[in-house]
């Protein structure tokens, strides 16, 4: 699917970022400032707010084969299809 976002762009309202990379949206999650979305191929795209979520570059590398995705007021989990959570 196409996402369209609007809002306070430093919390997810903006995601001309990371636009690019939105093709093939099955889910989006949100934490209080920051958004995930699950993607068809089973990887995960966040953006928003750093300190909500939204950087997950220090686990990029493990976001796939992503079933769920959890969050709270300022963090994401992923359950990933073996079973193992990314945090």
């Amino acid at each position: 699917g196409t996402v369209v976002t609007w809002g306070d762009g430093w919390r997810g309202g903006d995601s001309s970022s990371v636009q690019k990379q939105l093709k093939g949206v099955q889910e989006i999650h949100a934490s209080s400032g920051a958004f995930a979305a699950i993607l068809a191929d089973e990887t995960v795209v966040t953006w928003g707010d750093p300190d909500s979520g939204a950087d997950s570059r220090r686990v990029q590398s493990e976001l796939h084969h992503v079933q769920q995705i959890a969050a709270n007021k300022g963090a994401f989990a992923a359950l990933r299809t073996d079973g193992s959570v990314v945090t």
